[in-house]
């Protein structure tokens, strides 16, 4: 499934308030007196997708920790306990990753650590939380489940919640959250981390009054000859800031690193990027909230994409996106083991939910690859989140 916003519009003063290169630069800081950071390798894979190169950061090594959330909970731990003292735990509910964090961030200030999994989670999750020093509870059949836990023991202990999701009165701890994921976006920014992308100067002119890649393509979703309220952008121009990706495709469960991504990408190289947010069919969260103007709880569906099954969007990535993403799509769970297998044919090592972008990279129709502008110029951007951690 393919959707392309209507709703987008320019990143803006108040979105810089919120996430930006400022607050990466000060999340890089922190992270700077770290004794484990480095910033992570970019893998770049030549004709991939049919592009000139595809760029993946990857994140498998992130900290030692193996992946991009080793940036987030403990960025947000480390200022609670900088801001607040030691002393109350932290609690918060997980899928995995984001509970690695939170739990490496509390042991490296000597804090008491809690976290609820569902059910589904792989006790290989469970044992590394718990080699960290914290305590596993399991509560419920899926994400939303063991949030709910995690929400009651909070309230019932006075414990210090930290979530990676976002919802009407609970915006700071999450923001902070997001606002460590933007430090991966500004090693890219690094002099030599990207080359320039050279301008395209071959090709015809659109014709007065002609439509552009992305009205065309809105138009035939909507059944329409014309798009209403989408962005213009010519797709045979690939100019740019220099160094700056032609495109971003980000994994999202709730949203967290695709806002993050997409705000800093608008801030460090303005509105060219084009990004796409991919998803788990079985979990269409963002997709489904984009479509219907606010965000919105989804039925979901079965998927083994299991960082990624989260069948609500946090509030602050869903308000983010919904103006700053150029499209929404879907994968299906073989189309994300398909590209973990040809990536690491190309020597980059990942999850099945790692390679969840370019999954959609890969699984992009011919009508949305006209509409972004992607041919053989294109040097698109794709996150590796996380290293091959599923037990076999």
């Amino acid at each position: 499934m393919e959707y392309l916003n209507p709703a987008r519009a320019p990143y803006t003063a108040h979105d810089r308030a919120l996430i930006g290169t400022e607050h990466a630069r000060q999340a890089r800081a922190h992270f700077a007196r770290h004794p484990s950071y480095r910033p992570t390798p970019v893998r770049t894979v030549p004709g991939l997708a049919g592009t000139e190169a595809v760029h993946v950061k990857d994140e498998s090594g992130r900290m030692g920790l193996g992946s991009f959330k080793a940036l987030g909970g403990a960025y947000a731990v480390h200022l609670l306990a900088e801001h607040e003292g030691g002393g109350t735990p932290f609690v918060c509910a997980s899928a995995g990753n984001h509970g690695v964090s939170v739990a490496s961030g509390a042991a490296e200030v000597g804090v008491d650590c809690v976290v609820y999994l569902s059910q589904g989670v792989p006790e290989a999750f469970a044992q590394r939380l718990r080699g960290l020093g914290a305590e596993v509870r399991r509560s419920g059949e899926d994400y939303e489940a063991s949030m709910a836990a995690a929400i009651q023991a909070a309230e019932r202990n006075g414990w210090r919640l930290v979530s990676d999701s976002s919802w009407n009165g609970y915006t700071g701890i999450p923001l902070d959250v997001m606002r460590g994921y933007t430090v991966l976006f500004d090693e890219l920014a690094d002099p030599g981390a990207l080359p320039a992308v050279p301008a395209r100067t071959d090709g015809p002119a659109a014709a007065p009054g002609a439509l552009t890649g992305l009205e065309a393509y809105s138009g035939r979703l909507n059944g329409s000859s014309a798009a209403t309220g989408g962005p213009s952008a010519s797709p045979s121009v690939h100019h740019g800031a220099a160094g700056a990706p032609t495109h971003v495709f980000l994994q999202a469960g709730v949203g967290g690193l695709a806002a993050a991504g997409a705000a800093y990408v608008r801030d460090r190289w303005g509105e060219q990027p084009k990004i796409v947010v991919v998803e788990p069919e079985g979990a269409p969260c963002l997709l489904e909230s984009a479509r219907a103007g606010e965000p919105v709880r989804v039925q979901g569906g079965r998927t083994t994409l299991g960082r990624l099954d989260c069948l609500e969007p946090s509030l602050i990535a869903h308000h983010l996106l919904h103006h700053l993403a150029d499209l929404y799509m879907t994968i299906t769970d073989d189309q994300a083991a398909d590209a973990a297998r040809l990536l690491a044919g190309h020597g980059v090592h990942l999850s099945e939910c790692g390679a969840a972008g370019a999954a959609g990279l890969l699984a992009l129709t011919p009508a949305a690859r006209d509409a972004l502008g992607l041919d053989d110029a294109s040097r698109p951007l794709v996150v590796g989140t996380e290293g091959p951690l599923e037990p076999k």
